[in-house]
């Protein structure tokens, strides 16, 4: 049996530009046109300059928080101005969890912009432009969504794909869109454990809206904003601007959204209900307002806080939430309900409801990331109070992940080394006191839960600098790159009895170069030694054979070219150090590891000897440098204009750069032939 697949956003998150795009569900009892409305090109054109100037592309750094690891990732979306001063609606799950916020206006112009506040149960977020230089922003027009009725063309403005100015005609197909119970919950809208449905009847239209287009208008004919574009469930969805409106003007005024809770769950009324009114109580928590009311599973409440109530259909629902959400915070209100044929005045006092979960934070020292609990998380967990911190991730290989037992992600550590842990604030301080000073990882003993069992276990806290990996033995070596003559090459070669080397390279300025060594030699023997090597397994004979000279050491090959046996004398010089043993330099800001240029790197890119410089070695996914297109094997050359010459040189730049809170950082790197300026763009921690 399939399953019904969940709503997916218009968001366009790219790290090679890959849009999430709708899945083709379509609600019942909806209104689909055969064809596009008839509208005259005048009125398309008169709508489209009108909302031209409000239009803003987004290009948003969020953060992440995934095995173990804060992960920063770029998605693109759309936004709408609403005021003069450069305040902008859009969605949450665009803009809610952004580091950095880039605008591009309607003339191409990019302005960098911050975010207000964000509210993940209406998936709205404001977000204020902060322009370099004075400017006026022109505000669209805010509609009455109530108004709107099916069948009313609508135009869904924004940037799909990333592009600019995109315009898309259809009409209001329907004014009460809701995921459908018989859907199951999977199926629900959630966004940071919040369930979007149970506040929002989107608008669901025609309009064809695609990865990119969250966050952008939907406009009538008048040129008014009716709607914030948001998903596609086979039809697009868009929030009501009313609903919308609402909560910009609470997040501009104090940066978030207050709301009411009476810890209860609700439905609608049954099928063969003979009651004209009310809703049905499902179910009521412990320990809640509703709860100390009085209210009980089965009642039906008919009225509250003086306002009738009337839920027949699951489309009422999100009506009523908003109701129970706007009741006054720590002031009794009345709630009449129907039990058992009578009906019942109580008293409840709604509590505040917060968010559904905190912000993590990544934990470099455990290799976790985790976050605090909050009171409605407490309760989803079963837990008695909000005292611990829940593990969100943990990273293969790190100290949390290499305990035994290790820690999972919804684990809750409650403990370490007996000092109790009630918050994150708390588990940051006892884990800088216990590895402030200390070079080596500290072993400190956590105590965590799962489920109902407690656990401890040992966890070596501290992040492990990079070790310099030496230098191998030197030995002596000779300047050049060999193959095994395999019977099969030597068959080929007309020789079958042949022994030895073929030349692959001679390192250029080399003493094997000055011996006047070519590719396409044949080596055959060392000093008058025949060599012996004839398949893969012998690939070290010539190696091995040179190591037992000195340094500086004069040996004579024995050499096959062109059908004649030549005797040349070769320097034998010191073996270069490997790729492997070069000093290695890993930056936490930007997190990509780089290192000294070896020997072989300036023969292999044909650099010349005095190429200075560093090589990337890897790039984490989701840093800074990943973010700004470093990639592995690029030469930095410079960071801010200023010469690297190795790693030391490059801890300086950066460092310099870290205390200087610059943004953007400008590397210069050699990537092939080509020269490139790259932008890394890092949002300092304060």
């Amino acid at each position: 049996m399939s399953r019904w697949p969940a709503p997916r956003i218009a968001g366009c998150r790219f790290k090679a530009l890959v849009c999430i795009l709708a899945v083709g569900l379509l609600p019942t009892g909806c209104v689909t046109p055969a064809r596009q409305p008839t509208l005259t090109q005048a009125q398309l054109n008169r709508v489209a300059a009108q909302l031209r100037p409000s239009l803003v592309r987004l290009r948003v750094v969020s953060t992440d928080y995934v095995d173990g690891r804060e992960v920063k990732t770029q998605s693109v979306g759309s936004g709408v101005i609403i005021t003069e001063d450069g305040y902008l609606i859009t969605n949450h799950h665009v803009a809610g969890w952004a580091t950095r916020i880039f605008c591009t206006l309607w003339n191409l112009e990019e302005v960098e912009a911050e975010l207000v506040g964000t509210d993940a149960l209406t998936d709205i977020a404001v977000v204020k432009l902060k322009p370099d230089r004075p400017m006026r922003f022109t505000p669209a027009r805010l509609g009455d969504s109530s108004r709107l009725r099916v069948g009313d063309p609508v135009l869904a403005m924004g940037s799909p794909m990333a592009l600019s100015q995109s315009v898309t005609l259809g009409i209001v197909s329907n004014t009460e869109m809701i995921m459908p119970r018989f859907m199951g919950p999977s199926a629900r809208l959630r966004l940071d454990g919040e369930d979007v449905g149970s506040l929002v009847k989107w608008i669901g239209h025609d309009a064809p809206i695609f990865g990119g287009n969250s966050g952008g208008p939907l406009v009538n004919l008048q040129g008014e904003v009716v709607g914030i574009n948001e998903m596609r469930l086979g039809l697009s969805g868009a929030i009501p601007i009313n609903l919308a409106r609402e909560i910009a003007q609470q997040l501009i005024a104090e940066g978030r959204v207050r709301r009411s809770w009476l810890g209860m769950d609700v439905q609608p009324r049954f099928k063969r209900s003979e009651a004209s009114r009310g809703v049905l109580v499902a179910g009521v928590l412990p320990d809640s307002p509703a709860q100390q009311a009085g209210l009980q599973a089965g009642d039906l409440l008919v009225a509250l806080a003086g306002r009738p109530v009337d839920v027949r259909f699951d489309e009422q629902i999100p009506e009523f939430m908003r109701l129970v959400c706007s009741l006054p915070i720590g002031q009794s209100v009345p709630c009449v309900v129907e039990r058992a044929g009578r009906e019942i005045t109580l008293h409840v006092v709604p509590a505040e409801r917060g968010e559904f979960l905190a912000r993590p934070r990544e934990l470099k020292a455990w290799g976790i990331t985790a976050r605090d609990l909050t009171p409605l998380s407490a309760r989803e967990m079963k837990r008695p109070d909000t005292n611990g911190v829940v593990v969100t991730s943990v990273r293969a290989g790190g100290p949390a992940g290499d305990a035994r037992p290790p820690l999972d992600e919804g684990d809750v550590l409650v403990a370490v080394n007996h000092q109790p842990v009630r918050c994150l604030a708390d588990l940051v301080r006892h884990t800088e006191q216990l590895t402030q000073g200390r070079a080596d990882p500290v072993p400190v003993l956590a105590t965590f839960e799962r489920g109902d069992k407690r656990f401890l276990t040992v966890v070596r806290l501290g992040i492990t600098e990079l070790e310099d990996p030496g230098r191998e033995v030197t030995k002596a070596w000779l300047p050049v790159e060999v193959q095994v003559l395999t019977r099969p090459l030597a068959q080929q070669l007309g020789r079958p009895d042949l022994r030895g080397f073929y030349i692959t390279r001679v390192y250029p300025r080399s003493t094997a170069a000055r011996a006047g060594l070519q590719v396409g030699d044949l080596i055959v023997a060392v000093d008058g030694e025949p060599l012996t090597a004839s398949s893969a397994e012998h690939a070290d004979e010539l190696g091995a054979l040179v190591r037992q000279y000195d340094v500086g050491s004069t040996v004579t090959l024995t050499l096959l070219r062109n059908g004649q046996t030549l005797k040349v004398p070769v320097e034998l010089v010191a073996s270069p150090r490997l790729p492997r043993e070069m000093k290695t330099y890993r930056n936490p800001d930007f997190e990509f590891t780089a290192r000294d240029l070896s020997f072989f790197d300036r023969a292999e890119e044909q650099w010349p000897e005095d190429q200075t410089g560093v090589r990337v070695t890897e790039v984490r996914r989701g840093g800074w440098a990943d973010l700004g297109m470093l990639l592995v094997d690029d030469l930095i050359v410079e960071v801010d204009g200023q010469p690297v010459t190795d790693v030391d040189s490059l801890r300086q730049r950066l460092e310099q750069a870290a205390a200087a809170r610059r943004s953007p950082v400008i590397f210069k790197v050699l990537r092939g032939i080509h020269t490139r300026y790259l932008e890394l763009e890092p949002k300092w921690d304060r």
